[in-house]
């Protein structure tokens, strides 16, 4: 109980700082609340601003009840998977099927809708469309009855996490410059890449979904923890490899749009990735977290806001995951910062300062926003994939650390608490 009450606490206090925001429907397809009451957004671009309304006013919510928010908000283009998670309506995927076994597949009513080969993955990723009257519980049951050792899957939608609050006044931005210097791959939403802080900082931007790239706050505030001009942990003159996975509409997020994503990134060859979102194990997403890591890429992943009682959030939780956990500015671990038997550091979590659209400031809670200085100081420790270099990065980032809790590496904070370094 005592945990609850600390955690609405916090939304109480964003609660204060929160701009009002007119009816309307959000990009994620959830109504926003009426201009007399405050907001409390947590910024996930696409699935973005999922706030829900109450008899009793404004409540808060984790990731996963956040994406379960999204379900019941788009039964049209979403559906449950067998957990009741939200995954994309009529579609399932199978990663890299044997020929033999596709055609069995089709004969039995599937129909073939995409197929993306990656060969820096080394992975197909074949999205398939059930039979008529089939929903996609049934479908993946359908599918590993006819091809057992198939790898076969839901189309998951994945969350950000974290919560902002917009300060400041909008400020005209210049014209992004190109730079030379730490190269830093994002997967997330899109980046306003005319704010005033990424004045001298190489962003390209590419879109994996419908509508994308488009900017959106979780992306840029992400963008800038990693690359802003000033405060950047990436240092200067960083340059920023942005894939938009969210862009419109509810079905942004979706496992097949972030494996299409990390594929670009193997192709680009950068040795850090960031991804602050969080959802379930996937077979695709799996495969493909995989193939970079055995690259040597460094993958580093938001552990989640879904308190330490939740079940396991992914990517963070899959092997060789640089996991991050938040932590605020007296180094206190977060409450609501989800339980990972893996995390590798903290970084700030609360009251993390960053860029938001417009030329505006934010005010940001969440491991969504301790991933990125991780990431950007792993940036600066190796220039190209290679697993010897990544370990190499990994230990001498962990040497630096500040040390929390018990002396030594610990489950909740891992090596320590990593700053941006600037």
């Amino acid at each position: 109980m005592r945990k609850k009450v600390h955690v609405l606490a916090i939304a109480a206090c964003v609660l204060a700082l929160a701009p009002a925001a007119d009816a309307q429907l959000l990009p994620g397809g959830l109504p926003s609340l009426p201009s007399r009451l405050p907001v409390v957004s947590d910024v996930v671009d696409g699935a973005e601003d999922l706030t829900t309304r109450t008899a009793r006013g404004v409540r808060d919510l984790a990731g996963l009840d956040r994406l379960k928010a999204l379900l019941r908000a788009n039964p049209r283009v979403l559906e449950p998977d067998d957990q009741g998670r939200p995954v994309v309506r009529g579609e399932v995927l199978a990663v890299s099927p044997r020929p033999e076994a596709l055609r069995r597949v089709l004969d039995a009513g599937f129909v073939e809708a995409r197929r993306v080969r990656s060969p820096d993955l080394g992975i197909e990723l074949v999205t398939l469309t059930p039979p008529r009257g089939m929903d996609a519980r049934q479908a993946v049951r359908r599918l590993k009855a006819l091809d057992p050792s198939g790898d076969y899957d839901f189309n998951h939608i994945y969350a950000g996490a974290g919560l902002a609050s917009t300060s400041g006044l909008a400020v005209a931005g210049p014209t992004v410059a190109g730079a030379s210097g730490a190269r830093v791959g994002l997967v997330d939403g899109g980046v306003d890449a005319g704010h005033p802080d990424f004045r001298g900082v190489a962003i390209e931007q590419r879109g994996f979904t419908k509508g994308a790239p488009k900017a959106g706050a979780h992306g840029t505030a992400t963008a800038s923890l990693i690359a802003a001009r000033d405060y950047g942990s990436a240092g200067p003159g960083a340059r920023l490899l942005a894939a938009d996975v969210y862009g419109v509409g509810p079905t942004g997020g979706s496992a097949s749009a972030i494996v299409g994503a990390l594929s670009w990134m193997s192709a680009a060859k950068v040795p850090v990735v960031n991804v602050s979102l969080v959802g379930p194990d996937n077979g695709a997403l799996r495969a493909a977290v995989k193939a970079l890591v055995g690259q040597g890429v460094l993958v580093v992943a938001a552990v989640g806001n879904d308190g330490p009682a939740a079940p396991p959030l992914y990517p963070a939780s899959y092997p060789g995951v640089i996991a991050v956990t938040g932590v605020d500015k007296r180094g206190r671990a977060l409450p609501e910062a989800s339980a990972n038997g893996q995390v590798a550091f903290a970084a700030l979590g609360a009251e993390v300062r960053a860029a938001a659209q417009g030329g505006r400031k934010a005010s940001l809670r969440g491991a969504s926003f301790a991933a990125p200085v991780v990431a950007g100081r792993l940036a600066r420790l190796t220039a190209s994939p290679d697993p010897a270099k990544a370990r190499a990065a990994v230990a001498a980032l962990a040497r630096s650390a500040k040390d929390l809790g018990a002396p030594g590496p610990d489950r909740t904070f891992g090596a320590g608490e990593v700053d941006a370094g600037r």
